[in-house]
């Protein structure tokens, strides 16, 4: 009688793969900018840095003695501001009878419309329209100690009218630096305007 061994085949058994994702870093590259860019611009282009020394690339590329007022005015806790807090009213009783809502409202709207389609423009309703950079050296007027002169009255009526006449998210902009709200909308700190311009002094404004 013949017996026949069984071969026994001992498999090995796989060792467990391990896999290391290795995550892709991505740098991120200023972006070319029109030769005298809107403020909102520049503050849009440094919101979407990811890291501090790309914002204040950004800033210091772009930065100018405008968009310095602004940084100022937002950011130095001296500054004291004589205008109302909050929403912006319309500028007239006639305004006021055929609009709904106040001026910061419309505003609020038509920047929601821009994000809407993807575009920092309304169209032709966007011509003649002025900005920041052409404005700035009025904004000595809202401010304690800056023009003590004006009557509230004539005050608020100045920056009314100076907010109808902006781009829409120019205007957006001042509303929330009036307030020291800049840092709602747009991700810069004071921490990164230092960083980006060491020749401002903070302190000692009002």
């Amino acid at each position: 009688m013949t017996t026949t061994k069984k071969k026994t085949t001992t498999r090995k058994k796989a060792s467990p793969k391990t896999t290391t994702a290795k995550a892709k870093v991505v740098a991120q590259k200023i972006p070319d900018l029109p030769r005298k860019p809107f403020a909102f611009e520049v503050f849009q282009a440094a919101s979407k840095m990811r890291s501090k020394a790309n914002k204040v690339e950004v800033l210091r590329r772009y930065g100018d003695p405008s968009l310095k007022a602004v940084l100022i005015w937002n950011f130095d806790e001296t500054i004291v501001t004589i205008l109302p807090e909050g929403e912006v009213p319309y500028g007239s009783n006639i305004e006021e009878e055929t609009q709904t809502g106040t001026l910061s409202g419309k505003i609020n709207d038509a920047t929601s419309k821009m994000e809407e389609l993807g575009s920092n423009s309304l169209g032709s309703q966007d011509q003649g329209q002025t900005s920041i950079r052409r404005e700035f050296q009025k904004f000595y007027n809202f401010l304690k100690g800056g023009n003590p002169t004006l009557s509230s009255l004539r005050r608020e009526t100045m920056f009314i009218d100076m907010l109808q006449g902006m781009h829409p998210l120019e205007a957006e902009i001042l509303i929330l630096v009036k307030d020291g709200r800049l840092s709602d909308k747009y991700k810069i700190t004071k921490d990164v305007v230092s960083e980006a311009f060491p020749d401002i002094v903070w302190g000692n404004r009002s």
